[in-house]
C-alpha cells in the first residue's frame, strides 16, 4: 500500500510518515498541494493522500479540489490531517472530497483507525 504525506512542516511529515511506514505503508512526501500533484502526476494514485491544510503554495483544501476534479485519481481516498478543528472547516473539508478528517495532536492509534474506516489494510 502507497501514502502521500502531504504537510510544510519537515518535522510533522517525518511524524506521519514514521506513522504510515510502522503500519505497512510505502511513503512519499511533499511540502505543500503543489509538490503533491507532481508526485500523483509522477508516481499514479496513492491509496491514500494524508494532507495538511494550511500551506504555502498550495493549500490543502485546493489540493483535494483539484485531486477530485481529476477522474484518474477518483479512487484515492484523502484524509485532511490539521489543526483547524471549526465545524464549518471539517465540513468544507469533507465537502470538498476528503474521506476522513483528523485533527492535531493525533496518536498512531488514531491515524491506523481513520485508515481502518476507510477499508485500506496496509501489508
Amino acid at each position: 500500500m502507497r501514502a502521500l504525506v502531504i504537510d510544510d512542516s519537515r518535522a510533522m511529515r517525518n511524524i506521519i510518515t514514521s506513522m504510515l511506514k510502522d503500519l505497512g505503508f510505502e511513503v512519499h512526501e511533499a511540502a505543500h498541494g503543489s509538490e503533491g500533484l507532481n508526485q500523483l502526476a509522477t508516481y499514479g494514485a496513492y491509496d491514500i493522500a494524508l494532507v495538511d491544510w494550511n500551506m504555502p503554495v498550495m493549500n490543502g483544501l485546493e489540493f483535494i479540489q483539484a485531486v477530485r476534479e481529476n477522474p484518474v485519481y477518483e479512487g484515492m481516498r484523502i484524509m485532511m490531517v490539521t489543526t483547524e478543528t471549526e465545524v464549518a472547516q471539517i465540513m468544507k473539508a469533507l465537502q470538498a472530497g476528503a474521506d476522513e478528517y483528523v485533527m492535531k495532536p493525533f496518536t498512531k492509534g488514531t491515524i491506523a483507525e481513520k485508515i481502518e474506516l476507510l477499508g485500506i489494510v496496509a501489508a
